[in-house]
């Protein structure tokens, strides 16, 4: 892939800081929704997040059926109804991968901007799954979430390709 003028070269991602990531925000995920707010409507799924940023950097190893189980394990979690989040995680992965090339063509602030109705889409879809099975309208501050969790991609960003980055000036011993 030709990189952009100023883009720095990057490692490889290793398989177990990408589960192990996954991992963290599930377990982020578990403590918002028990600890500090609840199931509030308006709170950003960090696993969501995780998974369309692992699905633009590395489609290749974190693919529907993860995000998949995941939803299963968050459904679980929240005694909603089996398959919500996991449709919802599945779709959000299907279209972060879909648009994985395009993506990384954009400025950091710019991705944000362009995952935001990927996000808004997962949580309508989450949304349309509850109310079909009678669920109640968690109310407007349902469209918050996805503001959130797109001003954190960012946050996201740096922080996911933190352990990737070479150092900057080669030496004998870094080449590149």
């Amino acid at each position: 892939m030709i990189m952009r003028p100023g883009q720095q070269l990057l490692l490889p991602a290793n398989p177990l800081f990408i589960w192990g990531s996954l991992l963290g925000a599930f377990g982020l995920n578990l403590l918002f929704n028990m600890a500090l707010w609840g199931r509030a409507a308006w709170a950003p799924d960090l696993l969501a997040l995780t998974l369309v940023f692992w699905g633009v950097h590395q489609p290749q190893r974190v693919g529907m059926s993860g995000a998949f189980l995941f939803g299963l394990l968050m459904d679980v979690h929240q005694g909603s109804v089996l398959g919500q989040h996991a449709l919802a995680y599945a779709v959000l992965s299907f279209f972060s991968i879909a648009i994985h090339r395009r993506l990384l063509w954009f400025s950091v602030p710019s991705q944000a901007l362009q995952v935001m109705p990927l996000l808004l889409a997962a949580h309508a879809v989450a949304l349309a799954v509850r109310m079909l099975v009678g669920g109640h309208f968690p109310g407007w501050s349902l469209l918050l979430a996805p503001v959130m969790e797109a001003m954190l991609w960012p946050v996201a960003t740096w922080l996911l390709l933190l352990p990737q980055r070479r150092a900057p000036d080669p030496d004998a011993n870094r080449p590149l």
